[in-house]
């Protein structure tokens, strides 16, 4: 299968995209700097020098490629638009990321929420994910209405290590590097606010069975397993060598430095249960937990 991806020197595309290579499938990888042309190539990519705005690069590929898998920004809707509008009437398969912040709340570190949602849950996301959820939806309706084979992958908060291009997750590195700076396991407010994780590995070989057993219109939440900020807190603290001490991050200060990406990925609830991936496809993941593994970081 020839499959092109958006966001392929990222951490999720560059993974799921090393995923498909092994599996013999060929990869286009859209990328935005030239200095990383001969990088893709060297793992085996073959590199797209583009950007989500360049609409008929978005469409030639696209229509090239027996698939789609879009990583590159959740809430670019005009990327999304034209995959749709260039996968019309084919049936191949658009595979859209967006991450369980959708259903966060605004706790600002100091509960833990006792909702927990699978993919049929209904929820009201916060204000700051209105948008995303709109193009989530827009996704899964081009799946009913526009004969596109179109699914939603809903990650939680992604661990491990990158297993394409040398790069970073979004939310552990930003916890660690406070915590660096503080000499302690850095949590806001108090910490009680849990999230659901998945390790990157597991979560790309969900990419692939979306793309190849997927149902039109379908929607996968990611996880497996969930852990509180405290105990993520100290889990970093000890691996820092800070003897488990951890600390307080007022949530208004930790606004003030990171903008509202603090109040929807780091002091909120996100608790998630992938029914779907489980029950639809089969998806077994079999990596080592997230505390366990943040505990071999140095």
């Amino acid at each position: 299968m020839k499959v092109f991806i958006t966001g392929a020197t990222g951490y999720i595309g560059g993974s799921v995209a090393k995923v498909l290579l092994e599996e013999g499938h060929v990869v286009y990888g859209l990328v935005r700097s030239p200095d990383k042309l001969e990088a893709l190539r060297q793992i085996g990519i073959e590199p797209v020098l583009g950007t989500l705005e360049d609409t008929d690069i978005l469409i030639k590929y696209a229509q090239l490629s027996d698939g789609v898998i879009h990583t590159a920004d959740s809430d670019h809707r005009l990327a999304v638009e034209t995959f749709i509008n260039a996968l019309r009437g084919t049936g191949k398969p658009f595979v859209h990321t967006s991450g369980s912040s959708v259903v966060g709340d605004d706790a600002r570190g100091d509960y833990a929420s006792e909702q927990i949602f699978d993919e049929e849950t209904p929820f009201v996301p916060m204000d700051i994910r209105k948008d995303r959820v709109a193009i989530n939806n827009l996704v899964r309706k081009a799946g009913i209405e526009d004969w596109v084979r179109s699914s939603v992958i809903v990650p939680s908060m992604i661990y491990g290590e990158a297993l394409g291009l040398p790069t970073e997750s979004d939310q552990l590195p930003k916890i660690i590097r406070k915590s660096r700076e503080m000499r302690a396991g850095v949590h806001v407010g108090k910490g009680l606010n849990r999230w659901s994780n998945v390790h990157i590995k597991d979560l790309a070989k969900l990419y692939v069975l979306v793309l190849e057993k997927a149902p039109s219109a379908s929607y996968f939440f990611a996880e497996n397993g969930e852990d509180c900020f405290q105990d993520i807190a100290k889990a970093i603290s000890e691996a820092l060598g800070f003897k488990g001490e951890t600390m307080s991050w007022p949530a208004d200060r930790a606004i003030e430095e990171l903008g509202d990406w603090a109040r929807f990925a780091i002091s909120s609830n996100s608790r998630v249960r992938a029914m779907h991936a489980r029950n639809l496809l089969g998806w077994t993941p079999f990596e080592e937990p997230m505390l366990s593994w943040i505990q071999k970081i140095t």
